[in-house]
Formats: C-alpha cells, structure tokens, sequence
C-alpha cells in the first residue's frame, strides 16, 4: 500500500478543484437567474434591456466555459434552473420586439433548459395580455392569448418521461393560465362588442 497517500492525495485535489468550480458555478447561476429577473421585469415596463441581456449571455458563456470539464455540475439542477431563466428572458425580448425566437444552439444552452424557459414564457405573456387588456387593448391582449395557445400547442408535443425531462408540471401550469387567459379575453371581447352595439342603437335613435 505504498500508494495509498498518492491516490488519497491525487482523489482530495479533485474533489477540491470540482468543489472550488461548484462554488464558482453557484455564484454565476445566482448571477443569471437576478439578471434575467431583471430583464423580465424591465420588459413589462417598457424598459430597454440590451445591457442587461448582454450581462446574462456572457454570465452564460463564462459558465458553459468553467464547466466544460465538469458536465455533471453543468447538468445540476441549479444551473439548469439558471439557464432556462435566461431562456425566458430571451425568448420575451424577443416577443417584445416582435422578432423570431432565439434559437438554443446560438444561446448555447441545453435544449431541456430552453424547454423549462420556453413553458415559463406563456406565462410571462399572460401578463402582457392582462397590461393590454388594462390598458383597454382588446385586440393587443387576443394577440398575446393566440401567442399563448401557439406555444402551448408546441409544449405539449413534448410528452417525455421526468428523468428525461420534468416538463409535465409545466405543462400543467400553463394550460391552467391559458385556460384562463382564454375567458378574459373573451368576457373583454364580448364587452367590447356589447358597447359597440349600444353604440350603434344609441346612433339610430
């Protein structure tokens, strides 16, 4: 056993260095998710956002480059969570702008953390319908619920086990917020041309 303290010390420098990476890992992921928490919001407030989404991207890169050795740290569920954040953020900037969606190989993120963002995304524009249908934007707010059910159509295709990805939740979620995205937009249209009418006989009269 004359190796003994070699391999010991070989095994304790590797597990030092993943837990140095871990730690770092952790600080980017926090990192991430606060940016694009910050993007997200600042989109619903008509903010411009293209500092702070560059900030996320290249937080994002800087990490997918500390991980390149430790895929197992890459694949946790903490920086997964992070990723899918970005994606959210992304995929709102570009539905703000009215642009095509971002494409994941060109994030360069997991297509499981697309997927987590893509789901939270409908969400995200459940709000943008309700802000429209505040502000009295009918037609804005039947633009935003027919994004939604185009999105949801999409998200339900990806019938999967857990392990492979845990989107059923997701989806659960989402057709709940569609479902009732769907009946305010419908009471507001129904209202709408309610008006339009008592409009129309007040005209005649």
């Amino acid at each position: 056993m004359k190796n003994l303290d070699e391999i010991a010390n070989r095994m304790q420098a590797r597990l030092d260095e993943k837990d140095t990476v871990r730690e770092i890992a952790i600080k980017s992921s926090r990192a991430i998710i606060r940016t694009s928490s910050g993007i997200i919001h600042s989109i619903h407030r008509g903010e411009i956002v293209e500092d702070l989404y560059l900030e996320a991207l290249d937080e994002a890169h800087r990490l997918r480059s500390l991980l390149e050795d430790h895929p197992d740290i890459w694949g946790s569920g903490l920086v997964e969570d992070a990723l899918a954040e970005m994606a959210e953020a992304s995929i709102l900037k570009s539905v703000a702008k009215d642009q095509d969606l971002p494409d994941p190989d060109e994030l360069n993120i997991p297509m499981t953390s697309y997927l987590m963002g893509f789901a939270d995304s409908i969400g995200e524009l459940r709000r943008f319908s309700l802000e429209a249908l505040r502000a009295g934007n009918v037609e804005s707010a039947n633009k935003y619920l027919e994004m939604m059910e185009d999105m949801f159509i999409v998200l339900m295709r990806f019938d999967y086990p857990d392990a492979l990805v845990a989107i059923r939740r997701k989806q659960d979620i989402a057709r709940s917020v569609l479902e009732k995205t769907r009946g305010e937009v419908a009471v507001a249209i129904n209202s709408m041309r309610l008006q339009d009418r008592i409009v129309e006989l007040s005209r005649k009269l």
